[in-house]
């Protein structure tokens, strides 16, 4: 009698592939549409099958690389509430599917669309605030810092648990701080100080929010807000970077208000004005500090270099205790000033101490370097340098505020 043995089946040949529709769909939307829509900064828009299919080569060695989602942090130091990093899975089920054909899938297997507010990442915000009018930005030269008060009319202290500023013409805005100013800070410089001057001395310490390339809206952990007191101003820091073309810019932002008790954020900047970066140096270091005077929860952190910026890293010092890495950034990248949210808030005692280490790569082999035969020093301009990092926090020796509560209408 003649038998036969067949071998084992192929498991292979029962794997299910790969669809837009089911598997990659879904990715994209935690991972890249908040950028890749109409109307924000990502090169072109990833919402549909359609939209994506002319990109996976450029997609595929996007995400192999880590240049796509753009996120700076070492995965050895934190966990963030906004890290927007691809995990290996998703990595190799983009590759894959992409590799496998890029296939589409029935639309049936779709996730339901992600709804954004058009024009903003917040969502529909309860008040905007714009520029009093269009800055006209010439095609060419070097333009200083320019100042914008903004009156608030607000008639009662307004809690923001969400921010958002958006450039009029992002093309030639480089970036745009706003700042509170309040009623008593206007009359201690008096109504005819000029925008600038009123701006002098809320640098750092009375910040809102801002917008620089790559930095998303400032979203604040649940039960926490910023304070904009009562008919307080808001002053527009904007730095502007001619491209070649006469631009009409009117920045603005807007606001969610918090509706629930929260406690105060405060931002304090542990910086370094003082450096002085020599000629060609490839890695040269500089360091800042801030010393907390009160127990606190940290809740947020971000660097800011210019274009010779190469690493920072945060560092917290306990009393008695040995260093903590809160936040590495190994590779700096200019067009990505991340704002780094913590997953949860860090208990951090008085008398404890952030150290922010950064390097600076002012050599020829640096391909942004605007020129590395010269001496740099701190100032405004992109071709000059800064080294600040942020450093957003709530006391813990503050109680919760009921938004309403804390004064009644003027």
């Amino acid at each position: 009698m003649l038998s036969f043995s067949f071998p084992e089946e192929d498991t292979k040949l029962k794997e299910v592939a790969l669809t837009y529709s089911r598997d990659i769909a879904p990715i994209f939307q935690a991972h890249c549409q908040e950028c890749h829509r109409p109307g924000e900064i990502g090169e072109m828009p990833l919402m549909s099958y359609e939209e994506v299919r002319p990109w996976v080569r450029s997609i595929r060695k996007a995400v192999k690389t880590a240049q796509m989602p753009p996120w700076g942090a070492d995965p050895r130091y934190g966990k963030f509430k906004n890290d927007v990093s691809l995990s290996k899975e998703k990595i190799n089920k983009i590759t894959k599917w992409i590799d496998d054909g890029a296939v589409e899938g029935d639309a049936k297997d779709l996730p339901p669309p992600r709804k954004f507010a058009p024009g903003w990442a917040i969502g529909k915000p309860d008040a905007v605030f714009s520029m009093p009018e269009a800055f006209e930005v010439p095609a060419k030269g070097v333009i200083p810092y320019k100042y914008f008060v903004v009156p608030t009319g607000f008639k009662k202290d307004r809690w923001i648990r969400a921010a958002e500023v958006r450039p009029g013409v992002r093309g030639v805005v480089h970036h745009v701080i706003v700042f509170v100013s309040e009623p008593e800070d206007r009359k201690k410089k008096g109504v005819t100080a000029t925008p600038e001057a009123r701006a002098r001395g809320l640098f750092f310490s009375n910040l809102l929010c801002g917008t620089a390339p790559g930095e998303g809206p400032d979203f604040f952990p649940p039960g926490s807000a910023k304070l904009v007191k009562a008919g307080s101003d808001l002053i527009f820091q904007c730095h502007y970077t001619p491209n070649g073309k006469l631009a009409r810019d009117r920045s603005k932002v807007g606001f969610i208000f918090a509706e629930q008790p929260v406690r105060r954020v405060y931002t304090r900047a542990a910086l370094n004005s003082w450096f002085k970066i020599p000629p060609g140096e490839k890695s040269h270091k500089v360091m800042s500090k801030h010393v907390f005077r009160q127990d606190i929860w940290l809740v947020s952190l971000m660097a800011h270099m210019h274009l010779r910026g190469k690493s920072f890293r945060f560092d917290l010092y306990r009393p008695g205790e040995k260093k903590r890495t809160l936040l590495n950034v190994p590779d700096w990248d200019f067009n990505w000033q991340t704002h780094y949210l913590l997953d949860k808030p860090l208990s951090i005692p008085a008398g404890s101490r952030v150290e922010c280490t950064a390097y600076f790569d002012n050599s020829a082999g640096n391909p942004d370097n605007p020129d590395p035969a010269g001496w740099v020093r701190w100032g405004d301009q992109t071709w000059e340098e800064m080294m600040i990092g942020y450093l957003n926090f709530v006391r813990q020796d503050e109680s919760p505020v009921r938004p309403g509560d804390s004064n009644s209408d003027n």
